[in-house]
């Protein structure tokens, strides 16, 4: 019988490797875009706005690989909604690149803002808030939208399968529900995103998926679940 003892430990590995890419982006660059002087800032630091892009490229890869690789599990027992968390997952991707691009703008307009001196500067202070907006939309909005919808739909499919135990899979459903309401509150109220309350409702979630991945790396799937999984393709 296939235990998917593979497919856990892959998971577990994109699940610690995707927070950490995630944490270290914002970590990495919230000084520099934070900073009133941003444009000067960039140019700068432009080998660590260099790193940062291609932390945010493994953000990307890891989260869409998260989805793919439950896939081949989660089908057995809910294809569509298994179809649907890869679906949202590789729009998360897909928008964190896109927030990457933004911050590759802003780092072109940067280098020319410096060339030109401070004659133009509104001009490019207006491009460079635009750009700015484009990647705090994309990264604060749509790409943790797209992330708790996507581990909505997962942790629903885990709950019911037993393929880990309930409470963990529980958690993880509440903590997205959690998550994606803070997420839905606060992109109409941009103060809200900086308060500590915020990040603190963001936390359950975030603890989850380290316990989560853990416990995929050590224990990996129940294996009467994926006995009954296997079972009931068999006779579809």
């Amino acid at each position: 019988m296939n235990s998917y003892r593979k497919n856990a430990i892959i998971v577990g590995v994109l699940l610690i490797a995707c927070t950490a890419a995630t944490i270290l982006s914002i970590t990495y660059l919230g000084p520099i875009l934070d900073d009133p002087d941003y444009l000067t800032k960039l140019t700068e630091n432009e080998t660590v706005v260099i790193i940062g892009a291609l932390i945010e490229f493994i953000w990307a890869a890891t989260a869409m690989g998260i989805a793919i690789w439950l896939y081949p599990i989660l089908k057995k027992y809910h294809e569509a909604l298994a179809l649907g968390s890869v679906g949202f997952r590789i729009v998360e991707g897909v928008f964190v690149l896109v927030a990457t691009l933004g911050l590759l703008s802003l780092l072109t307009l940067s280098q020319e803002f410096v060339r030109a001196g401070t004659p133009d500067a509104s001009s490019f202070q207006t491009l460079g808030t635009l750009l700015l907006a484009i990647r705090d939309w994309a990264h604060n909005v749509i790409v943790l939208i797209a992330f708790c919808l996507g581990a909505l739909l997962y942790y629903y499919v885990l709950y019911q399968s037993k393929l880990i135990p309930r409470w963990l899979s529980g958690w993880g459903f509440l903590g997205a529900a959690l998550s994606l309401a803070v997420t839905l509150f606060s992109s109409f109220n941009p103060s809200f995103a900086l308060s500590w309350i915020h990040t603190l409702l963001n936390a359950p979630i975030a603890l989850q998926e380290m316990v989560f991945a853990v416990w995929l790396i050590v224990k990996g799937f129940n294996p009467s679940a994926i006995a009954s999984g296997s079972a009931k393709t068999d006779i579809n």
